[in-house]
């Protein structure tokens, strides 16, 4: 196997240009790894950018605080598991679930990538295998920031949306419910009505809350009044951290509770199980710690009866990464997926090729090129990368 002579980490900072999940940018880290014959590998983490870039340029001070490349370069890119273990407890002083994992899941996706790549081989094969046939995403339906206005001009842009979503050949669908407090609980139900009302009978339709209540019983009422609806699962109900409110919304909810979105590592994940007794977890492959990571708490989910429905909202190098984590797992049945379609975005439409792949009656069919089967708009990244 050829080794690793390069790593680089690039913030890639485009126009937002109507993004409704950015300001006057969208940004993205990028880590390119590059081997002895020229072939490179990509990954990324859209968590603060600028400050993973940093940590993946950290040089060495001890044997506590090694740098991520200077345990990289030389290394055999096949060997990912074990370089992944290396750079966690080689890093001992940077923290253990982190801003060091962000870096290590960009890192972890494109050493991944560069081995398919060696091997001429897609991804999932290097996971173990494909477990699924097909991959199943669903889309988050996300209508900008009208929240606060007019419930008729948020059910209005929802509608459009799903129709969107339908015809694109999606046939899951995710919707925000992130109104105010203007809005309040008994208002939720007739919103949530219609909303399965324009989805259909025939579509999955889940909730993401947004972390809408401190108290558990709140929950509680609303998701025991939502039953009828069929709803797939509610994210995000309650506060992020809030472990014990977690376990005491699920003895009551007759809807599947998911939550560590925002967790890391498989640690952090096995908390939520434990103490959170969720049957769902949703961390992302470019923030919880890549594929060695991700695979590894879809191996302990099967451990604890539970679920593993992936996180992504960034570019479609996390998408991608997604379709890979699904055909390897048991324990995906579904993964997020970032329609182009359903809000502007110029790191999701340019900054890889293919773009998006085709949808049919809700499937895409697994990857076939070597290593994530997507190639960088090098132009882009070029023109974008601020030095």
């Amino acid at each position: 196997m050829a080794l690793i002579i390069n790593v680089e980490a690039l913030v890639i900072s485009v126009p937002a240009q109507g993004n409704a999940f950015a300001q006057d940018s969208e940004e993205t880290l990028l880590v390119r790894i590059t081997d002895e014959n020229g072939l490179v590998g990509i990954g990324e983490c859209v968590v603060t950018p600028h400050v993973i870039k940093e940590m993946v340029n950290t040089r060495t001070i001890h044997f506590w605080s090694q740098g991520i490349k200077d345990i990289l370069l030389g290394a055999d890119p096949i060997e990912t598991v074990a370089l992944y273990d290396r750079i966690y407890h080689g890093s001992f002083y940077h923290g253990r679930r982190g801003i060091l994992i962000h870096a290590l899941s960009a890192i972890d996706i494109a050493l991944h990538d560069l081995a398919g790549k060696q091997i001429n081989q897609p991804v999932y094969k290097l996971l173990g295998g494909a477990r699924c046939e097909k991959i199943r995403p669903y889309a988050t339906i996300y209508p900008g920031d009208i929240y606060d206005g007019p419930l008729s001009t948020v059910v209005s842009e929802l509608n459009k949306q799903v129709e969107i979503a339908i015809d694109q050949g999606l046939r899951a669908v995710k919707v925000p419910v992130l109104f105010g407090e203007h809005l309040n609980d008994k208002k939720l139900i007739p919103f949530v009505k219609e909303c399965r009302h324009m989805v259909g009978d025939n579509i999955d339709l889940m909730l993401d809350f947004g972390y809408r209540w401190q108290d558990w019983q709140d929950a509680a009422w609303l998701l025991k009044r939502l039953d009828d609806y069929d709803i797939y699962f509610a994210e995000a109900p309650l506060a992020h951290d809030n472990l014990r409110g977690h376990a005491k919304l699920v003895e009551v909810s007759p809807i599947r509770v998911g939550g560590a979105e925002f967790a890391t590592t498989r640690w952090e994940c096995l908390e939520w199980l434990e103490k959170g007794d969720v049957s769902l977890l949703q961390p992302g492959v470019s923030r919880a710690g890549g594929f060695v990571e991700l695979m590894r708490i879809a191996e302990i989910c099967e451990l604890y009866g539970a679920s593993l429905i992936p996180h992504s909202y960034a570019t479609g190098i996390t998408d991608t990464c997604n379709f890979h984590l699904q055909a390897a797992s048991l324990t995906i049945p579904m993964v997020e997926f970032r329609s182009s379609k359903l809000g502007p975005s110029r790191l999701r439409t340019e900054l890889v090729h293919p773009a998006e792949p085709e949808i049919k009656d809700g499937f895409v069919e697994l990857p076939t090129e070597p290593g994530l089967g997507i190639t960088l708009n090098e132009e882009l990244v070029d023109r974008y990368s601020i030095k």
